[in-house]
Formats: C-alpha cells, structure tokens, sequence
C-alpha cells in the first residue's frame, strides 16, 4: 500500500465552535476551511473514546476523542480532493479516495480505523445525507445489477469470482475456500480453519455414505471434496463461476473423485434433481431480495422427502445493506438478509429449522488472514497481469479490512441455518456438534 506521508506542526487558532483541543492544549481551528473539509470534521466531533487525529494536505493536524483513550489512529489525507467526494459521494467517495491513494491510516490499521466510526457512528449519520450525485450512481448502479435477471446474476459472479484462479490462490488457504471459517483454537491456520468449518456442516448434516449432496455455489469445490473423502457421499456442485467451475472439476479428477463429484455451470433456478442433503455456503447474498422465496422453494424442491439441507450466509442487523462502494466494486448486486427474512421464507416454503448458530467472530479472523496473505503475496498478485495494479490491490485490501471490521464491530453476523424437509425429524439426537 501506499507509504503515508509525513506529518509536520499543526497551526493553530483561537477556539471557537469548531476547534478540537489536542495532547498539549493547542487548539486547531477548523471553522473556516472548505466546505467539505469541515463537513468531514464535523463527522469526525461524533469520536468521543479514541485518540484520533487526521492531518490534512496542508499538514495541519486536528484532533478528535481523548488523547491515550484508546491505541492511536492517524489518518493522514494526501489529496486535498477528499474532501468534496466524501462531500458529495459519502462513504462512496471515501473508499474510492482510498483506492486512488488519497489518504492512508499512518500504519494502515483500517480495521480499527473503520471500527473507530462503527463504535461512533460516523457511518450511520453519513448514510443520512443523501445527494443528487450520490443517488443517481446508487440507482444507476442498481438497475445494471438487480439479480433477478439470471443474466444480470451471471454477470454479477463473473464481475467478482471470475478475476483469476492464479489470483484467489495467492489469499486463499489449500483448499481454495472462499467462506468463513471455523476457529477452534487461536493458532489453528486458515486451512484448519476452513476444514473445520467443512467438519462442522457435514456433521450438522448428519452426512452418511452414499448419500447425494447439492451444494448451490459451490466455488471450487472444497465442500463438495471434504464431504466425499470423509463421509462417502456423491454430490454436485452448482456454480456462475466459468473459473471456478474449471478449476473445481480439475481439482475432482486429480483426487480420484470424478465419478462421484460433478461441477455443472446453472443458475440455481435452472437446475433439478434429487437428493438426500442440500448445502449452500456464502451464495445466498447474491440471491437478492427478490428472489429469497425463489431460493427457499428450489431448496424444498431439490430435497427428497426427509431431507435436511444447511444454509450459510452473511446477515446484517442494519436496515442498510450493502454500501454503495460494495455495490459498484466488490459485490455487485448483492443484498445482505436479516435473519428474520431467512425464517420466514423457509418456514414459506415448507422447510422446518432445527437449528442457527452465529459464526460472527469466526468470519472476523477469516478476514484477517486473507489481508495478510494478500499483503504478504501483493507482489506476486501485481506481477499476475495489468488488472492487478496498486489500485485493485488497495481496493481488495480496503475490502477485506471493512468486512473483518464490520464482523467486529459493525452489523454484520454470518450464521447457519440447519433445516429439513417433512414433519418427521430427520437429524441425529441429540445434536451434538462437538468432536
């Protein structure tokens, strides 16, 4: 990432209004600068328990929260343009500054940087302020993407997985898993991470030899694999994913597996047949509002009478779902559900729930380890092609780092939703997940 700049003396005036004291008592005054540069201070006034301070083009540093309230956070603004994006584009036009290398956090903590306007709502009253330009990017954005078109749905994973299997191998663990993992012990590696998660689904499932699993957005295979190396089940894997589903068949064949294991390219409302187990991890934020009844009625229908399938997926508590930088850069079209949606339209679609768990702290770690891994290999990624230039990176890296954020300080829960088909109860007793 970018180098942050050097800091210099502040300037200071008389206090008045819009003046944060500092560490020494001097005062920088902040009433008379542009526009957008007092809009962003004025945000800034809502910091109460940290020790921030920004330092501006001009090197002037100004001052927010308590001085030693909390670990120190610098955030230090190359590009005196910031201001009037984050003016006029909200937190929009604050992540692109970001991505075009406009300001840094001086030792590029943006976990703690994002978390600080979790904890203090900066997010929330910028979300309010609602401008001409930003709303017309938002819709514009929107109707290029909604789901529930199968042709806007295949662009929309193409736009995010189809970026390079050379690409995601540099973050990700062996087994090319794309999900939260499951942390058992702090120093279990993402790779113990993800086989654990892949341990608890199948356990949940109750998953016997012989039995037919479907796994709706099955990325690369590594559910699909786990399940027929340790359980002795069949399965096929969906996917939008041409790179994927590629590498996903490839990755089948090397283990033995290919007469078990299918990858099939469908839209998940293309495809039919039957089996004895349904999963689907980290897919059905791309299903879109429109279309959760939809996913619940092929879920019932893909499951044999007794059944039990498992969902997987990225919740929010807030009625903000993806922002719009979100939307435009990393997952377009997507739409975090509230838990209670997911409920609601599996009990719609005749599926019972047996069982939910919040995996939210465990998504938290997830997202750690691919930021460093990213941030380890960044030069091997840049050396993969021109798209992997320091703005693509610095654009990966600010996503990756809000999402472990938000996981930790934000909205977002990840949970999993056991549930089964038919009024007898399918599923071992008791439910017992440990090993």
């Amino acid at each position: 990432m970018t180098k942050p700049v050097s800091s210099v003396e502040r300037q200071t005036s008389q206090p008045d209004a819009a003046t944060r004291s500092d560490a020494t008592g001097a005062i920088a005054d902040w009433s008379k600068l542009p526009s957008g540069e007092r809009y962003l201070y004025q945000l800034f006034s809502l910091i109460d328990a940290a020790d921030f301070t920004v330092v501006n083009p001009a090197g002037q540093e100004f001052r927010f929260g308590r001085v030693g309230a909390s670990e120190p956070l610098r955030l230090i603004i190359h590009h005196p343009g910031t201001y009037d994006r984050v003016l006029s584009f909200g937190t929009l036009g604050f992540c692109e500054a970001y991505m075009d290398g406009w300001w840094d956090e001086a030792n590029h903590n943006l976990v703690e940087l994002i978390g600080l306007f979790y904890r203090n709502n900066v997010y929330s009253k910028a979300s309010r302020k609602v401008t001409l330009p930003l709303l017309f990017k938002v819709l514009t954005q929107r109707l290029k993407t909604v789901p529930v078109l199968i042709q806007n749905s295949r662009k929309n994973v193409q736009h995010h997985y189809d970026l390079g299997n050379d690409f995601y191998q540099q973050f990700l663990d062996p087994t090319l898993t794309y999900s939260c993992g499951y942390r058992r012990h702090e120093s279990d590696s993402l790779e113990t991470m993800q086989l654990q998660k892949y341990e608890l689904i199948c356990k949940k499932l109750g998953l016997k030899s012989g039995e037919a699993l479907v796994d709706i957005g099955c990325g690369w295979g590594g559910m699909l694999i786990y399940a027929a190396e340790r359980y002795g089940v069949s399965g096929t894997g969906i996917t939008l994913s041409v790179e994927q589903a590629k590498l996903a068949q490839e990755r089948i064949e090397q283990r033995g597996l290919g007469d078990r294991l299918t990858i099939k390219i469908a839209d998940y409302r293309e495809f039919h047949g039957q089996f004895d187990k349904f999963v689907s991890i980290g897919m059905f934020e791309h299903v879109g509002k429109g279309s959760f009844a939809t996913f619940m009625q092929q879920a019932n229908a893909l499951l044999k009478p007794g059944g039990a399938g498992l969902l997987h997926t990225i919740v929010t508590q807030s009625n903000e779902r993806n922002g719009a930088w979100v939307d435009k850069y990393i997952f377009p079209g997507g739409y975090a559900p509230q838990l209670h949606e997911l409920t609601q339209e599996l009990w719609a679609a005749k599926l019972a729930v047996a069982h939910c768990e919040n995996l939210k702290p465990h998504y938290a770690e997830t997202m750690k380890r691919w930021a460093e891994n990213l941030v380890c290999n960044r030069d091997t990624i840049a050396a993969l092609g021109d798209t992997y230039d320091e703005k693509f990176l610095r654009m990966w890296y600010l996503y990756l780092q809000s999402f472990e954020a938000s996981f930790r300080y934000g909205s977002l829960h990840v949970y999993q939703l056991l549930f089964y088909k038919g009024k007898p109860w399918p599923l071992p007793m008791p439910l017992d997940f440990s090993w």
